[in-house]
């Protein structure tokens, strides 16, 4: 009866969905292409041999690389469909792994969309990147036979109370797949109190994903052309957050120190750059030009290059961490050596984030007054800097190897030996 409820539920809001679609393709038209695949019709013909991986958006979509790197590598009798259900995911896609996969968008979450999804692709098993519970996604897989896991699995305490609140449509959800392959132990005993069986802890999958080589020269190159300032970084920053960032910067007092300021969403760009000019800065855009000298803020407008960035700067704050949405990621600013500071808030990564304070690779702030006087304070103790890079470095080698625990899992959790 959940089920059947909340499947009505989803038809009656049809329209709602629709307008959001036509809302987001105001700013980023590729929302209204592919739309029959949301629906569950896909032009492009399915090969016999198929393993399906979802990855919601851009940051699973490079999370999941060294896992298909490793699936393409363990049966490569098979290919792999990626699908997403962003934009900016997809693009993500087609960047990292080039026609080494087929990408296509999942559908919502209707019975009728699920059943079709799984007769044109009928993939050998599924396996859903950190926490993607569909329940009559779930429920179709079944009825067509396709093993689903769970990888890379969080789930945060407030996730954890959000979902029990409708344990009687996700617990059948969660107890249908046939494993979770958990971050951490906390999120283990989560994720099993809901309904999960079988569940392993194998750590986070983006200790394995390598800053790309190019992204990491061309950071070096920038930043022989910038010269000896000292540069802060305001990486994946949300809605709100540039103005405390902002406030911050008017802490720091260092002569020609440099801010790079990089909004996590594109369709921002545009509004984070009205911001700064409003502020009187002095102010360069990358998909414009280069810092010179006279410049005091440089908005990184571009997607894809956050190693880049990282790989440029000499200290990195890790938004959506000052106000309350949980913080992004600090693995990919460890795995470039770059030391880290954060906000209060991180729930949606707290292991890791504690784990890089406990390493000296990160520090907290509990405000934006304190994140001035703290970038101030670092960007002019060069040793403290030097130490932290060298904490953020050992940092992310020591939590490597999620990726091969996965597949050693997938491998005997679907019973198909690799090749």
């Amino acid at each position: 009866m959940a089920r059947f409820a909340y499947t009505l539920l989803l038809y009656l809001i049809t329209p709602l969905i629709w307008l959001r679609l036509l809302w987001r393709g105001r700013k980023q038209p590729e929302y209204l292409h592919h739309l029959g695949e949301r629906y569950g019709f896909y032009p492009q013909a399915a090969p016999e041999k198929l393993i399906w991986v979802h990855a919601v958006s851009v940051g699973e979509t490079r999370a999941a690389q060294p896992l298909i790197d490793g699936l393409l590598a363990r049966w490569p009798e098979h290919r792999v469909l990626l699908t997403g259900m962003t934009p900016t995911g997809r693009a993500a896609g087609c960047e990292v792994y080039g026609h080494r996969v087929i990408q296509a968008y999942l559908p919502y979450d209707y019975p009728g969309a699920v059943s079709r999804f799984f007769r044109h692709f009928r993939p050998a098993f599924g396996v859903l990147m950190e926490t993607e519970i569909w329940p009559n996604l779930l429920t179709g897989a079944q009825h067509a036979g396709v093993p689903v896991m769970l990888a890379n699995a969080r789930l945060s305490v407030r996730s954890a109370r959000g979902y029990g609140r409708f344990r009687g449509l996700v617990g059948p959800a969660f107890a249908s797949l046939s494993g979770v392959m958990a971050q951490t132990a906390g999120d283990a005993g989560r994720l099993a109190s809901l309904g999960v069986s079988v569940v392993e802890v194998c750590g986070n999958l983006k200790f394995d994903v390598r800053p790309a080589a190019d992204k990491v020269d061309l950071g070096r190159q920038w930043r022989q052309l910038v010269g000896q300032r000292s540069i802060w970084l305001a990486a994946s920053t949300r809605e709100g957050e540039e103005e405390l960032v902002l406030d911050a910067w008017r802490r720091v007092a260092i002569p020609d120190a440099l801010l790079v300021l990089v909004p996590r969403h594109p369709q921002r760009f545009d509004e984070v750059a009205g911001l700064l000019e409003q502020r009187g800065l002095r102010v360069a855009r990358r998909s414009q030009s280069l810092p010179d000298g006279e410049t005091e803020v440089w908005l990184g407008d571009s997607m894809g290059e956050m190693a880049a960035y990282f790989s440029l700067a000499d200290l990195a704050f890790v938004g959506g961490s000052l106000l309350p949405l949980g913080g992004q990621n600090l693995i990919e600013a460890a795995a470039c050596g770059c030391p880290v500071l954060v906000g209060p808030h991180t729930f949606n990564f707290l292991q890791a984030t504690e784990d890089a304070i406990a390493a000296g690779a990160a520090r907290r702030v509990a405000n934006a007054d304190e994140l001035g006087r703290c970038v101030d304070t670092l960007l002019r103790d060069g040793e403290h800097l030097a130490v932290m890079r060298a904490a953020a470095n050992q940092f992310a080698l020591a939590h490597q190897g999620a990726a091969e625990r996965m597949l050693d899992l997938i491998e005997r959790w679907t019973g198909r030996a690799a090749r």
